[in-house]
């Protein structure tokens, strides 16, 4: 069932209507949470050896894609160095000690904000991950590619990269062979390899199968030390029924372990999708561990594969960063019956509520006509989580649910940024690396807003 047959079909009652609905429906990336620091122990988290390198590194570790931002003097968003350096002190005094960045995340102030804060600590006690980000043209020559290699350095404020990746394979091999072969950058990060610059050489992975499967066919002349996965477990099984473009996780997993390469997981959490269930799904996971959270089933789920490394979050507020703690130090592996719990119930009932897949991840923006292309995707998709999109004019709670799906729109979204803007320039497709048909789904959210508006039938 698409999404235009869900709302159609959807049931809705008078209980599904609280103040939150009334107020919109933009949230947090992590739903509920469950503990606060005075509960965690310092010095237990839990850690997993690298046996390529003899790292010991954190189970849990700290995404830098989606630092805090805060208004500067002139209006623009900037990086609250503050906040990210109380966030990476907290992280580093309870053990998380692998970062990962980017030279394009936080549109491209992340790896600056990363190694101011880092670099006011010891460097033996964490480890830098970031990624050879070449996307566009300028930097898809030799020069262009290792300049960035360099800044990245700079910007890091160190003389090596612990974990270097070549960024985003999957669409196809000549978009990798042009990209990091012809280039010379594989050449050049092998040998930045041997000479100890990079300490482990790997690929993050967004994709086909047949790509992957040529990926690891390299293993052999290459050595992959680590990769990373898109991994949960809705993904587990469901990845390419969601998205025809994704290989479901299990996939990658088994064939990462066969071949002993080490497995580094993002978006555990899809995004915040399996953080922020509907009542019918948060139900089914408390009344098997009431004092769980959501994010923390999840990020046990990933924590109790044995070839995961580490598995990164995003974790944006200081109660995100807490709540992780909590499953991870130490982390209580979840048993088989738990875990198909999660891959076969839990999940089949998420995919009852058939959501867009967009994982916030930024890639498509900025929009050069100023959408907020996840702000839109995360309102729509929060409010179909929450049973809170009016399905027909006739229900009796239409008027209450199209009121709380344009409020919180437009409090979520500024009007100016909304979906009615998008003229289909498709500058955003090549970008996205869950292949999103982002205009067609802009218009398909700005013409069901439009009927809203109108009181036209849906």
């Amino acid at each position: 069932m698409d999404r235009r047959e869900f709302i159609k079909k959807l049931g809705l009652g008078g209980a599904t209507i609280g103040a939150a609905a009334v107020v919109g429906c933009k949230g947090g990336s992590q739903g509920e949470v469950g503990s606060s620091l005075s509960d965690i122990p310092k010095g237990k988290m839990t850690l997993r050896e690298n046996h390529n390198s003899g790292d010991k590194v954190s189970i849990l570790g700290y995404g830098c894609m989606r630092w805090p931002t805060k208004k500067g003097k002139d209006g623009k968003e900037e990086m609250d160095q503050e906040r990210i350096n109380e966030l990476v002190d907290t992280a580093l005094e309870y053990g998380v000690n692998y970062f990962d960045t980017s030279p394009v995340y936080c549109q491209g102030m992340s790896e600056h904000a990363t190694g101011i804060a880092l670099s006011r600590h010891p460097r033996e006690s964490y480890y830098i991950a970031t990624k050879m980000s070449n996307f566009s043209p300028d930097t898809q020559t030799k020069e262009g590619a290792i300049a960035m290699y360099e800044n990245s350095l700079k910007e890091l404020q160190t003389d090596y990269i612990d974990y270097m990746l070549l960024h985003a394979i999957g669409g196809s091999m000549e978009e990798y062979q042009k990209r990091f072969v012809d280039t010379g950058i594989l050449d050049y990060l092998m040998k930045e390899r041997e000479a100890g610059r990079v300490r482990n050489l790997g690929f993050s992975f967004h994709g086909q199968q047949s790509v992957f499967d040529e990926m690891m066919a390299l293993h052999d002349t290459i050595h992959w030390d680590f990769v990373q996965i898109q991994m949960n477990y809705l993904d587990w099984y469901h990845a390419n029924e969601m998205n025809s473009f994704n290989v479901d996780a299990s996939y990658l997993y088994n064939e990462l372990t066969k071949r002993d390469i080490p497995v580094v997981i993002m978006e555990p959490l899809l995004g915040g999708r399996l953080s922020k269930v509907n009542g019918n799904v948060l139900r089914m996971l408390k009344a098997k561990e009431p004092d769980m959270t959501a994010a923390s089933w999840a990020f046990r789920y990933c924590g109790s594969y044995p070839n995961v490394l580490t598995a990164l979050s995003g974790m944006t507020y200081m109660e995100h960063l807490v709540d992780n703690l909590h499953s991870y130090c130490p982390l209580k592996p979840l048993t088989e019956e738990e875990r198909t719990y999660l891959e076969d119930d839990v999940a089949n009932e998420i995919l009852k509520y058939p959501t867009i897949p967009c994982t916030a991840c930024q890639y498509c923006m900025p929009c050069p006509y100023g959408l907020d292309i996840p702000g839109i995707f995360a309102h729509y998709n929060k409010c179909i989580n929450e049973g809170l999109m009016p399905s027909s004019t006739q229900d009796p709670e239409y008027q209450k649910l199209r009121r709380a799906f344009l409020v919180g729109y437009d409090r979520s979204v500024p009007k100016l940024r909304q979906a009615n803007h998008c003229i289909e320039c498709c500058r955003c497709l090549e970008h996205c690396p869950q292949k999103i048909e982002i205009p067609t789904e802009m218009h398909k959210i700005d013409e069901y807003v439009e009927k809203l508006k109108q009181g036209l039938e849906l």
